[in-house]
């Protein structure tokens, strides 16, 4: 794929801004070991297409809108009996954005999509796993604006993983914080 001379506006302030910060506050001897996005995904759990498999269609055409890529059915591994789940069957679907098009909805995110969500007061800072990834639940789908209200079946949560190579939770937040996540204070 040909190199496009747009580069994403979160890109730039990366290249521009954050690495800096990042160099003179964790001391970083070789600007390659500066903490970095290294991709995010986006996931999304139903449980109601157990029962109507056409369920699944929705939500990868919520998801496809929101990211601009495909996703990916995620099948069940193993039977479950109380919830009448069979192996291989549809449960979900899930998309991993990198390079460009992961800046792009971290951008819409930050400053379209958190802002719409009822009683924002911030992100959690205990949501770090220990090795600099962090991750956030969306209650709704329709925070994002490319998601029409009119058409929705049905209103569903997403989980959305933000993965950075960073080796602590610290250098992750303040690489976050970098991107203008609104963390509680």
């Amino acid at each position: 794929m040909p190199e496009s001379a747009y580069t994403p506006r979160l890109k730039e302030h990366y290249q521009s801004a954050v690495r800096q910060t990042l160099m003179d506050e964790f001391k970083y001897a070789n600007s390659m070991s500066v903490p970095r996005l290294d991709k995010i995904v986006v996931n999304v759990g139903v449980g109601e297409a157990v029962n109507d498999s056409k369920k699944i269609d929705a939500v990868c055409a919520d998801i496809s809108a929101v990211s601009g890529q495909k996703p990916i059915v995620t099948r069940a591994r193993q039977s479950i009996a109380n919830f009448k789940l069979r192996e291989g069957m549809p449960i979900g679907a899930k998309v991993t954005l990198r390079r460009d098009r992961m800046y792009e909805f971290l951008d819409r995110l930050v400053t379209v999509a958190l802002p719409r969500v009822r009683d924002f007061r911030g992100l959690s800072t205990n949501s770090f796993d220990g090795n600099g990834n962090y991750a956030l639940g969306l209650k709704e789908q329709i925070v994002f604006p490319e998601i029409d209200y009119d058409k929705v079946d049905a209103v569903r949560g997403m989980d959305i993983v933000i993965c950075t190579t960073a080796q602590t939770d610290e250098e992750a937040r303040v690489l976050l914080k970098g991107f203008d996540l609104p963390f509680q204070k």
